[in-house]
C-alpha cells in the first residue's frame, strides 16, 4: 500500500474552497490501494498534520499542535512529523496530491518542492503551474496557439506597481485603457485566483480604485477588455505525455454580474450546465483549443481552460492548474458526464502522478 500526502488549506485567497475540494478528493481515494495521510496549511503558513476528515469539516484542524514537514531529501522522500513533546520521525510519501488552489499551491512552488524531493505528484509541474497562475503571462504563453484556432483573447494592458506609483505614467495608462479598451474594462492582479481582487471599471475614477485594489492583490495588474457573452468551460486531462483528453463543454450562469469569488462559492443562484445548448461546432473548436492551450503552457495532469462566447466568436478567458473538486465544481462534473465517477477520475489523477514527463 502506498502512502499518499494530501496537501490542502494553503496561504492563499482560496483557502476554503481546498478545505472543501480535499474532502470530496478524500472521499474517492481506493484505501485498498493508497494510506491517505493529511496535512493543512494554515492561513500563516503552518504544516499541521491532521489525523482523519473529520476535522477537516469541522475546522478543528488549525488548533493542531503538531507540525509536519515536507523533506527536499531526494533520497528520503519522507515527511517529518514533530510531536508536541520535542520528538519527530519520519513517513515515507509515495504519492502528493496538493489539492491546493491560488498562490503557494496552483504557481509551481510546491511543486518545486516536490521536484527537489523527487516525489510524484499530481497537477501541472512547475513551469506550467507558475506560466497558468499569471495571467499576463499566459497571455504572452498562448497568442500563437490561439491564433491558429482562430480563437483570441481578450484585449489587454499590464502594469507594474512601480510604473502606477508615478503619476505622469498612471495618466497615461488611463488615457490608453479609454482610447484602445473603451469602457467599462475588467482590471485583475495578474497573479491570483478565483477572481480574487478583480473589480470592473466604468469610468476613469472607477479605474484608479481598481487598480489600487488590485495591486493589493500582487505587484502586477492585468486592465481587460470587457467580453460580453457565455462563460464556457473545458476540463482536459493527460495521464500519458503527449496525449490529452478533453471534456464536453459547461456553461457557468453567474448570478453577479461576474463570476467572482463570492458568485462561485456562497451565492446559491449561481448555476452550472454541463448541457449547455451551443450552435454547432463550438464545442468542439472549444476543445480543440482547450487542448492547444493546455500544452502551450506546457501543462500534464489536469487543467480547467475557460472560454467566452460572444455568439460569435470563441474568445480565450484563463486556464486553472488545479480547478477546484467541490460539489459544485465544473471539473469532476465534466468528466463524470464523459463516464467517469469522482473515484475513477481521482484514481487517472493519481496514476498520472507516476507518468510525469521528465
Amino acid at each position: 500500500m502506498k502512502n499518499l500526502l494530501l496537501l490542502f488549506g494553503g496561504q492563499s485567497t482560496e483557502h476554503e474552497v481546498s478545505c472543501r475540494s480535499v474532502l470530496t478528493v478524500a472521499k474517492a481515494v481506493n484505501r485498498e490501494k493508497y494510506r491517505p495521510l493529511f496535512v493543512g496549511i494554515t492561513k500563516t503558513g503552518e504544516w499541521i498534520p491532521v489525523e482523519n476528515t473529520g476535522k477537516i469539516e469541522d475546522n478543528s484542524w488549525r488548533e493542531g499542535k503538531r507540525r509536519a514537514a515536507l523533506l527536499p531529501d531526494a533520497a528520503l522522500k519522507s515527511l517529518v512529523f514533530m510531536e508536541e513533546d520535542g520528538s519527530f520521525h519520519l513517513e515515507k510519501v509515495d504519492i502528493v496530491f496538493p489539492v491546493l488552489h491560488g498562490k503557494g499551491g496552483e504557481d509551481g512552488t510546491v511543486q518545486g518542492l516536490l521536484e527537489l524531493a523527487e516525489i510524484p505528484y499530481v497537477g501541472c509541474g512547475v513551469l506550467s503551474s507558475a506560466i497558468s497562475m499569471d495571467k499576463v503571462s499566459t497571455k504572452l504563453a498562448v497568442e500563437k496557439t490561439l491564433t491558429k484556432q482562430g480563437v483570441r483573447q481578450a484585449n489587454y494592458i499590464a502594469l507594474r506597481h512601480s510604473e502606477w506609483k508615478k503619476e505622469k505614467r498612471r495618466e497615461e495608462i488611463c488615457v490608453d485603457v479609454e482610447r484602445d479598451l473603451h469602457f467599462p474594462v475588467f482590471v485583475k492582479p495578474s497573479n491570483a485566483g478565483s477572481s480574487c481582487g478583480v473589480s470592473k471599471a466604468e469610468n476613469k475614477e472607477e479605474l484608479l480604485k481598481a487598480v489600487d485594489f488590485a495591486l493589493t492583490v500582487d505587484r502586477r495588474v492585468l486592465i481587460e477588455e470587457c467580453i460580453k457573452g457565455r462563460e464556457l468551460e473545458c476540463a482536459v486531462f493527460s495521464g500519458i505525455p503527449g496525449e490529452v483528453k478533453a471534456s464536453s463543454v459547461g456553461e457557468i450562469k453567474a448570478a453577479a454580474e461576474f463570476y467572482d469569488y463570492d458568485a462561485k462559492y456562497n451565492n446559491p443562484n449561481s448555476q452550472t450546465d454541463i448541457n449547455p445548448d451551443l450552435p454547432e461546432g463550438i464545442e468542439e473548436r472549444i476543445q480543440k483549443a482547450a487542448k492547444s492551450v493546455f500544452l502551450a503552457v506546457d501543462g500534464f495532469s489536469l487543467s480547467r481552460v475557460d472560454f467566452f462566447f460572444t455568439g460569435e466568436e470563441i474568445v480565450f478567458n484563463e486556464i486553472n492548474t488545479m480547478p477546484g473538486f467541490t460539489s459544485i465544481s465544473m471539473y469532476p462534473m465534466l468528466f463524470q458526464k464523459a463516464g467517469w465517477n469522482i473515484e475513477e477520475l481521482v484514481e487517472n489523477l493519481i496514476s498520472s502522478a507516476e507518468n510525469r514527463p521528465t
